[in-house]
């Protein structure tokens, strides 16, 4: 059974980083595409980050690209999303979900795995 645990979530304020973990469990990941999420709250979830466990290729939704990072290690099953730049329009509850398939998409529907989600708040 995939588990997805996130966590690194707190208060920041406006122009600040953090950096997000989700360390993931019951499966050999090497064919899984990993993304992140974001719910913020009265709005859809929406695609932040992707990256494929085997090539290393990432994707990133336009109002992150620049600020965030979104990387894995290998030996530790372990996908990050550094933020960097934080606005206060980045406060949401963020996600780890994982799909079985080595393509990241940006449908969230096409993931069957998710965390529990992490809390970041910006503040201005």
């Amino acid at each position: 059974q995939v588990q997805l645990v996130e966590s690194g979530g707190g208060l920041v304020q406006a122009g600040g980083s953090l950096r997000l973990s989700c360390a993931a469990s019951g499966r050999t990941f090497s064919n899984y595409a990993m993304g992140w999420f974001r719910q913020a709250p009265g709005k859809e979830r929406e695609f932040v980050a992707g990256i494929s466990w085997s090539s290393g290729s990432t994707d990133y939704a336009d109002s992150v690209k620049g600020r965030f990072t979104i990387s894995k290690d290998n030996a530790k099953n372990t996908v990050y999303l550094r933020m960097n730049s934080l606005k206060p329009e980045d406060t949401a509850i963020y996600y780890c979900a994982a799909r079985s398939s080595p393509y990241y998409v940006t449908s969230q529907l096409q993931y069957a795995y998710w965390g529990q989600g992490t809390q970041v708040t910006v503040s201005s």
